[in-house]
C-alpha cells in the first residue's frame, strides 16, 4: 500500500525492486523518524512531501566509486576502445549515475585515449539530491587515495591528481572533464528511451530490481543501443534467464561486458 501510495501521489515508482531491499530500507527509514507503523509512515509522507524526498534518498541505490571495479575499465580500454575509435561521434548512457563517480571516471578514460573531444556521456538517475552533487564534479579528499589505487590497477596512464585540484575537504574535478557531459533525471521504471547509444553502463542498479523489472529494463537498453553497441552491467548482474539472453554476446565474462546481436 505504501508503495501504490507513493507513485498515485508523487510519480516515483517502486513497486518491482525486491522486496528484500526494499522491506530492509523502509524499515531503516521508518526507525530513524521514530515511526512504528508503514501505515503510520505513508500517512506522513503522503502530507509532508520533504518526507518523500528523504524516502527517494533511501530507496535510491547511491553507492559508487571512482574507477569501481578496476578490471572492468581495464578491459574497457582493451576491447571496447578500439570500436569506439571507429565512430565519429560517440554517445555513452551512464545509467543510475548515483553522484557522478563512475562518469567523471569513464570521461578521464576516453580523454587519456584521445575520444572525449568527440564523445558524449549521458549520466542520469532517479535521485535529483545526487544528480546535483554529480553536477558539482566534488568528492571527499579522504577517498582519493583509494581511487587514486582503482585508476592505477584501471590502466591509468597520466598522475590521477592532474585531473582535480584540491581543498581541505574535497577534490574538485577539472571543468573540462564536465565539458561533453549531460546530467539529466531519468527514471529507468518507468521512462523511455531518449537516444541511441554506441555504449550503455549500468551497474549494481538492476541487481535490486525483481525479475519483471529487469526484464522491462533490458528491453530498455537493448531498444536504446545501436546494432552493434555494447551494454556493462555490475559485477553480481546478469543477463541469464531473462529474454535477452541470446540478444547478447559476451565480450567479457568476469567483467560482465555484453555486445547487442541481431
Amino acid at each position: 500500500m505504501l508503495l501504490e501510495a507513493v507513485f498515485r501521489q508523487y510519480g516515483y515508482d517502486f513497486r518491482d525492486y525486491a522486496y528484500s531491499s526494499l522491506n530492509r530500507r523502509i524499515s531503516y527509514f521508518a526507525q530513524r523518524l521514530n515511526i512504528a507503523t508503514i501505515s503510520e509512515l505513508q500517512g506522513k509522507i503522503l502530507y509532508e512531501p520533504k518526507l518523500m524526498e528523504g524516502l527517494v534518498n533511501t530507496l535510491s541505490i547511491t553507492v559508487t566509486e571512482m574507477f569501481r571495479d578496476p578490471s572492468f575499465f581495464e578491459v574497457f580500454r582493451k576491447k571496447i576502445i578500439p570500436y569506439l575509435k571507429e565512430i565519429p561521434h560517440i554517445r555513452i548512457w551512464h545509467a543510475g549515475c548515483s553522484s557522478g563517480e563512475e562518469v567523471y571516471s569513464m570521461a578521464i578514460l576516453l580523454h587519456e585515449e584521445g575520444l572525449y573531444e568527440k564523445s558524449i556521456i549521458y549520466a542520469t538517475d532517479i535521485n535529483e539530491k545526487v544528480l546535483k552533487e554529480a553536477k558539482e564534479g566534488k568528492v571527499p579528499l579522504k577517498k582519493m587515495q583509494q581511487y587514486t589505487k582503482n585508476y592505477i590497477e584501471a590502466g591509468g596512464i597520466k598522475e590521477f591528481s592532474k585531473y582535480y585540484c584540491a581543498n581541505e575537504k574535497c577534490a574538485i574535478f577539472h571543468s573540462f572533464l564536465q565539458k561533453n557531459i549531460v546530467f539529466a533525471h531519468h527514471n529507468l521504471v518507468t521512462d523511455q528511451s531518449f537516444n541511441e547509444f554506441h555504449m550503455i553502463i549500468c551497474r549494481n542498479v538492476i541487481i535490486y530490481f525483481n525479475e519483471q523489472l529487469k526484464e522491462r529494463v533490458f528491453q530498455l537498453f537493448y531498444e536504446s543501443l545501436t546494432e552493434d553497441g555494447y551494454l556493462g552491467l555490475g559485477s553480481k548482474e546478469s543477463l541469464i534467464c531473462s529474454s535477452y539472453t541470446d540478444q547478447f554476446q559476451e565480450v567479457d565474462v568476469q567483467n560482465k561486458l555484453f555486445k547487442k546481436v541481431t
